[in-house]
């Protein structure tokens, strides 16, 4: 393996430490077997809504084992785990995801029938993770799917901030904002929550599908599990544990993906530290015809022609989920050589940046990253590695 392989190789391992550390099946796991539901004999009735559903759903039955009785899922198409459907009382849905449509609507009405036909003798548990917003929907009367549509591309397009974007759709809907959860009309809950948001406010996650209950009772003891803080900490442990020196970012970065990408390179340019980790959100205005690509290919790209000049630099851009905007790749990674491919390529990354079709370019400098479905969503992940070629030779 080159040392070029073998640096790209680190930056991997780096990365799926971070997402192992938020994986939804531990993370529930652990929160279940730390404080179990309470010794009444009640069983146990959980509905997973998210990108992380079917992971958090494996962790409740691990956790609750019998006591777990009905387990309903809705995730995004392709996160589903088989194994998840061979356990007995799995009701499962694949809906769509990061603009609703009819498969939404089918789900939020399944969801809203779930939940207002809880047996009085059952204890229930909700698992929501980011991406709660576009899979399940039960629209206001007079509100049109090709409305809420509409809202959804438009917040897309424009880089509108998840909890602006949460907000005006929980405007239309009859179960986010908290109103799913005044359908328990006051009965005791517990809820799980991966955050993907900047403040993990679970009146925000999912927008609000299990926020504090609207206009009425709430006993619904709520919890966020996993959020990017702690895969950025994931991401430090492993470095550390590898003898590097590390800085993780203290504060979430957000705003426009290619500032960022110039922030990102010159942090790890001057910095002393081996690794720079950081967690958050980019955001990119799409032109009217957009390209293949993601926010994190995006700013990979972008970080690629401020890297040409410092072969010691690497970076890493990926979404914790697995995926990033409506491709399969989860993000790239970019180093001093990623231009040069390119130019050998005949593309101009400029052009792929102003047309917002930074996948295709790094598909042809073979700089995509590919995890498939993590079992996760906490936003995103930056990685940075300053190392010299030859130090890999002599410590690793």
């Amino acid at each position: 393996m080159s040392s070029a392989d073998r640096r790209h190789a680190l930056l991997l391992e780096l990365l799926r430490a971070g997402l192992d550390s938020v994986e939804g099946r531990r993370c529930v796991r652990e929160a279940l077997l730390a404080r179990p539901p309470a010794r009444n004999g009640a069983p146990v009735w959980a509905a997973a809504v998210g990108k992380a559903a079917a992971s958090m759903a494996l962790g409740a039955a691990d956790a609750l084992g019998r006591s777990l009785e009905r387990v309903l899922v809705v995730t995004k198409s392709g996160h589903l785990a088989p194994e998840l459907l061979s356990l007995a009382g799995v009701e499962a849905y694949e809906s769509a995801h990061p603009v609703p449509d009819e498969r939404s609507l089918a789900a939020g009405a399944r969801l809203l029938a779930w939940v207002s036909h809880l047996p009085s003798t059952v204890s229930p548990l909700f698992l929501i993770s980011g991406g709660a917003s576009s899979l399940v929907e039960v629209l206001e009367p007079g509100v049109s799917l090709e409305e809420l549509e509409r809202l959804s591309v438009r917040g897309l397009a424009e880089g509108v901030p998840i909890g602006e974007l949460n907000a005006s759709r929980s405007r239309l809907s009859r179960i986010k904002g908290g109103r799913l959860a005044a359908q328990l009309g006051g009965r005791a809950a517990r809820a799980l929550f991966i955050s993907d948001v900047p403040e993990d406010d679970p009146a925000v996650i999912g927008s609000g599908l299990l926020g504090l209950a609207h206009g009425g009772p709430d006993r619904i003891e709520r919890q966020v599990i996993a959020s990017v803080d702690r895969a950025v900490q994931g991401v430090a442990r492993a470095a550390l544990v590898r003898g590097l020196t590390v800085e993780p970012a203290r504060e979430r970065y957000a705003g426009d993906a290619t500032c960022l990408a110039e922030r990102f390179t010159r942090e790890l340019l001057l910095g002393e530290k081996q690794v720079r980790v950081w967690g958050g959100e980019s955001t990119v205005r799409l032109p009217p015809h957009p390209g293949r690509g993601g926010r994190n290919q995006h700013l990979a790209l972008a970080a690629a022609r401020l890297l040409a000049d410092h072969p010691q630099l690497l970076l890493l851009a990926a979404g914790t989920d697995g995926t990033d905007g409506p491709t399969d790749a989860a993000g790239g990674l970019v180093d001093a050589d990623t231009c040069a491919r390119l130019t050998r390529a005949g593309l101009d990354p400029d052009d792929h940046l102003s047309r917002a079709d930074s996948g295709t370019a790094l598909a042809a400098a073979q700089a995509l990253v590919r995890t498939g479905p993590t079992g996760t969503n906490v936003a995103d992940l930056v990685i940075g590695l300053k190392l010299p070629p030859a130090w890999l030779c002599c410590n690793l």
